[in-house]
């Protein structure tokens, strides 16, 4: 079996990988892709080649010490087809698609006219059952048939030349091997006065043309959600500059710039409010149906719809950083991997093409010995290279994974690879965090217990004041809670203790010191309290009441003696229980993994529908407690939102980040939510196995044509007219298909 090299490493002294994204031209079917991944492979400097049939798009990881992208297109264009830089802004994509529509009206115009040359050659084919007998003069069949076979047919000679030139075979090939043999044997039978096939070798090639043109208008249909979103910016924005309002390319705006947002216009930036109340709709970035309020200092999302106030903008975050940016990179780039069944498929085309020529020459052989002459061997062979298509075994799974993640996009799921869509329909577990996740990650202090017998109001206070400073340099929900009750009680003027040490104690609290206060500060979980031998006796009753209820208790210390805790409990997001239940209806179970007390998670577990609790996990053993679900068996997703989530979401088969989540979650996930919704993700396993129906359906089309359609031909129950149609429409009905998965939508 021919299979690709291993591609080389860049040596150690490469610098840094870069990625190249090419945009190939001249690919009929899925050897071309893999005749340019090998290409690509054996350069040196090239790390990885991925090639999308239907993107028709090279994604290559290369060493730019080593080679650079000019070599790479040069490459490309050795191996037979065309090759320029992807286009990435909005001006170079609206150029690039101009293009595709003016190649798109001149096949249709070469479409048309083979029609019509083809018509009356198969008149005559069509007629015969209704009893009318006429048939053209062979002349006037060579005339028809010839524009035909070399003007609309160049392309599949062209194809197929540059395929026998780089050493490989493709689609291409098998209908010039056909056709061509069709039309010299008619030629030949012209001279001496036998039966002419002028007519299978036009309809062939008709045929195949009217395949290939609505396959490519097909094909533009699964990137409609990249164009989606690309037309979201504006093209101009209004810059607030001296009073007066200057309108300039979006793209000019650069980070701190004031815009202008008029009602009904669309934000054409990321930004902070600085002027100005407005709804929002953000539908189509965060798949949120309901426009969102916001005011000064809120943020806001470049492609957003402002509603019927007046905004201004500040820029934070331009150009290739942006929001928008960002989920179109995405989009393409789950769009450019592979899934793991396509390897299979790579394997099976690599060798299709030699083994349908192979098996067109054993027809030929066995009518000729059979006795049936040679006209009759010839167009059963011909028959056999026509039926077998290639290409719709090329598109079955690309073109299922693009307008799948387009589906996803438009929900407000952001799927980073291909591996993440294909594996999560196979979980069976989800793992959530609890807060953050399942709970709003706002939790607010509730009640502050003192350790004195009487305290005081003041000491009540003094005591959430204390706490707060300990807890200034810490980004923990809890934390945040505690400062900003403590900032509501805050004098003007009167500014907390300075932290002069802050020690960290990851799973239990922390430990820091305050200029001016005698004693280190002990803030934490009651574990921390055991660990330093530390009595919670006095405030032990208390603090299980409120911990039976839900809350979260933080004791706190200071020089070795318990001051008192306070009590903070977060609400739980709105949707969460259905979203628990919807996962348990389509037979999934959900865990909780926690680092909180058993007593709180459980209350939340309880009120969530949750039978599983994993509580009291220290970050570093959350993603023990993952693997240990996927060595049981289980196909394990992780739910979650912060730093001490991330190993825990590397270790799951897959991982869905919240957005409210740090960069290094959703740079470790494989799924990014784009609103906080427990909900969506069922959506995502939803859409995945939507998706994953959808690639076997294609695969089992694309294998069924081929193994019905090969044995009848050789046979001889099929015309090499029948089976060019039953080719062209192979690869139709693929790529249709797939395109029935922008019909999903997200279920509640």
């Amino acid at each position: 079996m021919d299979t690709a090299p291993a591609p080389p490493e860049a040596p150690p002294d490469a610098g840094p990988v870069q990625t190249a994204r090419l945009a190939v031209g001249g690919m009929t079917c899925a050897t071309c892709a893999q005749r340019i991944e090998k290409v690509l492979g054996r350069k040196p400097g090239v790390a990885t080649a991925q090639v999308n049939l239907a993107t028709e798009v090279a994604t290559v990881a290369f060493a730019p010490g080593v080679i650079d992208v000019p070599a790479l297109i040069r490459a490309v264009e050795a191996a037979g087809y065309t090759a320029a830089p992807a286009p990435t802004d909005a001006a170079s994509r609206a150029a690039a698609e101009a293009v595709e529509a003016a190649v798109a009206r001149r096949d249709l115009f070469v479409l048309l006219g083979a029609a019509a040359l083809t018509v009356p050659l198969i008149l005559p084919m069509v007629a015969h059952p209704l009893g009318l007998h006429w048939m053209p003069p062979g002349w006037l069949q060579l005339l028809l048939a010839t524009p035909v076979q070399f003007v609309a047919g160049a392309r599949f000679y062209r194809g197929a030349w540059g395929a026998l030139r780089a050493g490989s075979a493709n689609m291409d090939l098998l209908v010039v091997l056909g056709t061509t043999a069709a039309y010299v044997l008619s030629i030949a039978m012209l001279v001496t006065g036998g039966a002419l096939y002028f007519e299978s070798a036009a309809a062939v090639i008709t045929l195949v043309r009217l395949g290939k043109y609505l396959e490519e208008r097909a094909k533009r249909s699964t990137t409609q959600a990249i164009r989606a979103l690309m037309e979201l910016r504006p093209a101009t924005a209004r810059v607030l500059s001296e009073g007066r309002e200057l309108e300039v390319p979006a793209e000019s705006v650069g980070r701190g710039r004031v815009v202008v947002v008029k009602p009904g216009e669309r934000v054409p930036v990321d930004g902070a409010i600085v002027f100005g109340e407005s709804q929002l709709d953000e539908s189509m970035l965060t798949g949120e149906s309901l426009p969102v309020t916001k005011g000064v200092g809120q943020p806001v999302v470049g492609g957003s719809l402002n509603g019927d106030g007046l905004l201004h903008v500040e820029a934070t975050t331009v150009g290739p950083e942006s929001t928008l940016a960002r989920i179109v990179g995405l989009v393409e780039g789950a769009q450019a991997e592979k899934a793991p069944i396509q390897h299979l498929v790579d394997r099976v085309s690599a060798v299709f093409v030699p083994v349908v020529i192979a098996l067109s020459v054993v027809t030929f052989l066995g009518w000729w010995v059979a006795g049936s002459g040679g006209e009759q061997a010839i167009i059963n062979a011909v028959s056999v290279l026509v039926i077998a298509c290639p290409c719709a075994l090329g598109l079955a799974t690309p073109t299922a994974l693009m307008v799948g993640t387009g589906a996803a996009a438009r929900a407000g799921i952001l799927i980073k690879d291909a591996v993440a869509l294909e594996r999560a329909h196979e979980v069976d577990v989800v793992v959530f965090d609890k807060t953050g996740t399942l709970t709003e990650g706002r939790p607010e202090v509730r009640e502050v217990l003192s350790a004195s017998i009487t305290p005081s109001s003041t000491e009540l206070d003094a005591l959430l004041m204390l706490a707060a400073a300990a807890q200034a340099g810490s980004e923990h929900p809890l934390a945040g809670a505690v400062v900003r009750a403590a900032a509501a009680l805050q004098q003007p003027g009167r500014l907390l203790p300075a932290i002069e040490q802050f020690v960290s104690l990851p799973g239990r609290g922390l430990e820091a010191t305050l200029a001016g206060t005698e004693g280190a500060v002990l803030i934490g979980s009651r574990r921390l309290m055991a660990e330093r031998e530390i009595d919670v006796t006095a405030l032990e009753a208390r603090a299980a009441a409120a911990e039976a209820e839900g809350a979260s208790v933080m004791w706190v210390a200071q020089g070795g003696r318990l001051s008192g805790a306070i009590v903070v409990a977060d609400r739980i997001r709105e949707g969460a229980a259905a979203a628990i239940a919807r996962l348990v209806r389509m037979g999934i179970e959900p865990v909780l993994l926690t680092g909180d007390n058993r007593a709180t998670a459980e209350v939340v577990a309880r009120a969530l529908g949750i039978p599983r609790v994993i509580a009291e996990v220290l970050p570093g053993d959350k993603a023990r407690e993952v693997q240990a679900l996927r060595s049981g068996g289980h196909v394990v997703a992780m739910v979650g939102d912060g730093v001490n989530d991330a190993p825990a979401l590397a270790a799951a088969d897959v991982g869905f980040a919240m957005p409210t989540g740090t960069d290094v979650a959703k740079h470790t996930a494989g799924v990014t939510l784009m609103r906080p919704d427990p909900g969506l993700v069922a959506d995502a396993i939803a859409i995945s196995r939507a998706t994953t129906r959808k690639i076997r359906q294609n695969l089992f089309w694309a294998f069924i044509y081929n193994v019905v359609g090969i044995p009848l031909a050789a046979l001889g129950f099929l015309t090499p007219v029948f089976a060019g149609g039953a080719m062209a429409m192979s690869s139709v009905s693929v790529v249709t298909n797939a395109l029935l998965l922008r019909r999903w939508r997200p279920g509640r």
